[in-house]
């Protein structure tokens, strides 16, 4: 987070405030709003994704039982591109390594979370038997409310904010401190005094809006044009990275730079390519939804009925039954010596 600035003032009263605090105690527990609105993101995820992904044709409980393996491996990416991009701040003179573990002070790359959480839905979709691509798609919508609510977290923390501005919808700054000994303490202080000092363009509220816009595209062109094979989740990618640049363009907290610009220019210019040659590319119909049923589809201990029929499921017959055979058999002309 960047150095605060003096506050510029505002001809208009409708100023977004910041929240007071971002962490709240029970006992000695601490409940941190960035966490929570994580958390909150990957449920609803998991549940737009779950819908989805039976009315496509799949089992119910697949997305849960592949997000075990894609949302752990999203986190550990997640920080692990931060804390390779922002490396300055946890490298270093004064600086403390150990800090790169804080991960609810925030700090999640979203390249990371997706680029490890894929390899983690591979997994899974390798363990339940289901196309990665349909998988997908199915979870791509999803994914981007995920993103829209964890933003919310980063109004908690007071980060990730522009330049100051005097536009109706500025965003307040306060200063926080630790109550007990009144030293500066930006993510789990108190504001004391809500005077602000300084008032932003708020960043995150326009990635949280574009992010709405593209969730709300993304549902639209599925539904319209019947996408598959990746092409949905591509099209999710298009459209968030196009959003993130101009938003990253915007925003003035600390980042490393590359050639003078932020490295997260870069990365969205690169991704949003890639996905567009993906859309470009990639044709063909929606997946056979008998491939979204899997081969791990049924809880174990259970047996699926059309499995009832195959080998080794004949039900033994009476003896009235075997003596019918057997007569017909002996008649027809056909039996085979």
């Amino acid at each position: 987070m960047s150095a605060p600035v003096a506050a510029t003032v505002s001809p208009f009263l409708a100023n977004i405030p910041s929240p007071p605090q971002g962490v709240w105690h029970i006992g000695p527990v601490p409940l941190r709003a960035y966490a929570l609105c994580i958390i909150a993101g990957i449920v609803a995820a998991v549940w737009i994704g779950s819908r989805r992904w039976v009315a496509r044709g799949g089992t119910e409980g697949t997305v849960l039982d592949v997000a075990v393996f894609a949302v752990p491996f999203g986190l550990v990416g997640g920080r692990l591109y931060h804390v390779a991009t922002d490396w300055y701040k946890y490298f270093g003179p004064d600086r403390n390594p150990l800090d790169a573990l804080k991960v609810w002070e925030g700090g999640l790359g979203i390249w990371g979370a997706v680029a490890l959480g894929a390899v983690g839905a591979w997994i899974g979709c390798r363990r339940y038997g289901v196309p990665l691509a349909a998988f997908a798609d199915a979870v791509a919508p999803g994914i981007v409310l995920a993103q829209a609510i964890g933003r919310l977290g980063n109004w908690f923390n007071q980060e990730l904010y522009g330049a100051p501005t005097d536009v109706p919808w500025g965003l307040e700054i306060y200063r926080r401190v630790d109550p007990e000994t009144g030293l500066n303490d930006p993510i789990g202080g108190v504001a004391l005094d809500q005077a602000p000092i300084t008032v932003v363009h708020p960043t995150f509220l326009y990635e949280l809006l574009w992010n709405l816009l593209v969730f709300a595209v993304v549902l639209w062109a599925d539904r319209r044009f019947r996408m598959g094979r990746g092409r949905v989740f591509a099209l999710y990618v298009a459209g968030y990275t196009l959003g993130r640049l101009w938003v990253e363009l915007m925003r003035t907290d600390e980042a490393t730079l590359v050639f003078g610009v932020r490295i997260n220019v870069f990365t969205s210019l690169i991704v949003f390519a890639g996905a567009v040659l993906y859309l470009v590319l990639v044709r063909g119909t929606r997946e056979d939804p008998e491939l979204l049923r899997g081969t791990s589809g049924t809880s174990e201990g259970s047996a699926d009925p059309a499995s009832l029929e195959g080998e080794g499921s004949a039900q033994p017959r009476s003896d009235s039954e075997e003596r019918g055979s057997e007569e017909s058999d002996e008649r027809s002309p056909e039996k085979q010596e």
